[in-house]
């Protein structure tokens, strides 16, 4: 969890702010999944989480302690807790009649991302706690997803077995994605906390 000491004020911010946005998006790099050609998970942790906390009390110019509360209040549940991933989950066409097209044919796949660590079962995800972001005849773009890992997985994960992400949707067929060494690096590292 951040709290308001690990935030710098607007000041220091503007001081640090090209730096760290630079460390943030190479951080950024580890941490991404594509699947098939239009599905994209990024999957958030502390420091890409205090990036958007920081780029929120800039834009919004948030510098009373209760703003800076409520900033926190809603960024930190996006934070693992060391037992699972939590992700953003991007659904990406260029053309904007494909993309309203094709998120209509898509309602329920945030649901059915799944991802398994070595021979382990398919962990199927938790999405959009905060509030249902699909309607009944078209999904979001944008979602956000939580998974539990089991400690067999998590363990099996550190120990070096495979993590492959796939989704089962009748409108996005795609081959299952293993992830890159350093992404599964990446994200064994969430289950310290």
């Amino acid at each position: 969890m951040l709290q308001r000491a690990d935030l710098w004020s607007l000041e220091d911010y503007s001081e640090h702010r090209l730096s760290f946005r630079e460390a943030v998006l190479a951080h950024k790099k580890d941490r991404r999944v594509h699947i098939g050609e239009h599905v994209q998970l990024i999957f958030e942790d502390r420091l890409t989480i205090k990036y958007q906390i920081q780029e929120m009390l800039r834009i919004e110019k948030i510098f009373e302690s209760a703003g800076i509360q409520e900033e926190l209040d809603a960024y930190n549940p996006l934070i693992p807790d060391g037992g699972n991933w939590k992700c953003t989950m991007l659904i990406q066409y260029e053309d904007i009649t494909e993309r309203k097209r094709r998120l209509e044919e898509l309602v329920g796949i945030e649901d059915r991302v799944w991802v398994r660590v070595g021979s382990g079962d398919r962990i199927w995800p938790i999405a959009d706690e905060d509030m249902d972001r699909s309607k009944e005849d078209k999904t979001a773009a944008v979602h956000f997803l939580r998974y539990e890992v089991p400690e067999a997985d998590r363990q099996a994960a550190k120990a070096g077995e495979p993590i492959v992400f796939g989704v089962e949707h009748v409108a996005y067929p795609c081959e299952p994605q293993p992830v890159s060494d350093v992404v599964r690096a990446a994200l064994t590292a969430d289950f310290t906390h």
